[in-house]
């Protein structure tokens, strides 16, 4: 099957970085990466233009990665206590998710979106846990979640 080149305007995961040229599959390409303005196709006038844009995406990454980094050291600072009702021999009722730790730390001034809190699975214990916050491929910081437990 034939590999579709395309110019990436974003950082996308596990694919590239703003700026390089990388083969995808057709459809992945002409359905997710072109409608979303993250790549632009590979042709020889964009490849011109990248030429004499790289300076702009490169300022506009560094703008962007400062951004992540102010963002972490709140994170990194902040320490968030969910508590959660428990019942007998510390059974947990339900489980802390991405949301709950997100909505903890907006309590705590520090907003960030739930999709960026890296939880294997959803936490279901009492004690303390460390998720990991990825910003970035580069910045990602790891945060104490305590789950205390409040009698039923």
């Amino acid at each position: 099957m034939a590999m579709l080149q395309v110019i990436l305007t974003n950082d996308v995961d596990k694919l590239g970085r703003a700026g390089e040229v990388v083969s995808v599959k057709p459809g992945y390409g002409r359905n997710y990466l072109l409608p979303r303005g993250l790549a632009l196709p590979a042709t020889k006038a964009n490849m011109r233009q990248l030429e004499h844009h790289r300076r702009s995406i490169q300022a506009a990454q560094a703008k962007i990665r400062a951004e992540h980094e102010a963002a972490a050291a709140k994170v990194k600072e902040a320490i968030v206590s969910i508590p959660r009702k428990v019942g007998k021999e510390d059974k947990m009722y339900g489980s802390v998710s991405t949301k709950d730790i997100a909505e903890a730390l907006s309590a705590q001034n520090v907003d960030i979106d739930r999709k960026i809190i890296k939880l294997d699975e959803p936490i279901k214990t009492v004690g303390s846990h460390e998720v990991t916050v990825r910003f970035s491929a580069e910045v990602s910081v790891p945060l104490k979640v305590e789950v205390i437990a409040v009698p039923a």
